[in-house]
């Protein structure tokens, strides 16, 4: 089985903006409020934080527990990895996740400011000025025969449709408007051209979006 390129559980607001403006150390979804943006993920049964027992059992839940499945391989842009610009000030930033990352697998930031690579607990994070090509060739042999997760962020993800290196993409739309930001689409039937697109919609109030080839 060939290995897939795919974008999972990636949230947008109901006009289509993945993050809002205005990032910073504190904020890394910009003026975007992640509690609204990502509730559906969140309230799960499966949300990988979670420390009380409970949670939404049902289709959100399912693509929560389907993060990780297959997946061998993550790349990312610098500014979901950080809210730095430029070249590094310091090379003490480790991401936002602390010292264990959710990842669980190799992850490579696309940047035009490479640093060496570093390891917190089973994730490693590799630092690469390359084209979407380049850095696929590097993740899909990291990854060991599995498939490769286009991580976010929006640019990061249009960059590879533009490339047309996506298999599948799982979008969840929620019911809120951001008015401005990091946009992905003004409407997703704009990628119907090379996919294929089922709604789904859920009890919690986002829609899933499901992308397949043509």
């Amino acid at each position: 089985m060939s290995q897939l390129v795919r974008v999972q559980n990636f949230t947008v607001s109901s006009d289509g903006y993945g993050a809002g403006v205005g990032q910073t150390l504190d904020r890394p979804f910009g003026h975007a409020d992640p509690g609204t943006m990502l509730t559906w993920a969140g309230a799960t049964a499966s949300w990988p934080t979670r420390t009380d027992p409970g949670g939404t059992r049902g289709l959100d839940d399912y693509f929560t527990r389907d993060f990780t499945h297959n997946i061998g391989a993550e790349i990312m842009g610098r500014n979901k990895f950080g809210p730095q610009r430029g070249p590094w000030e310091n090379e003490d930033w480790r991401g936002w996740w602390g010292e264990e990352p959710p990842f669980h697998t190799p992850v490579f930031v696309l940047t035009h400011h490479p640093r060496p690579a570093f390891t917190l607990s089973d994730t490693t994070f590799h630092f690469l000025d390359a084209t979407p090509e380049k850095v696929l060739e590097q993740a899909f042999a990291a990854a060991n025969g599995k498939d490769v997760r286009i991580g976010g962020g929006v640019a990061t993800v249009r960059e590879f449709l533009a490339a047309d290196l996506i298999d599948t993409l799982h979008i969840a739309v929620a019911p809120n408007e951001l008015g401005e930001g990091e946009r992905l689409w003004e409407r997703p039937e704009e990628l119907l051209d090379r996919f294929h697109l089922e709604k789904v919609p859920s009890p919690s109030g986002v829609v899933h979006h499901l992308f397949w080839r043509r």
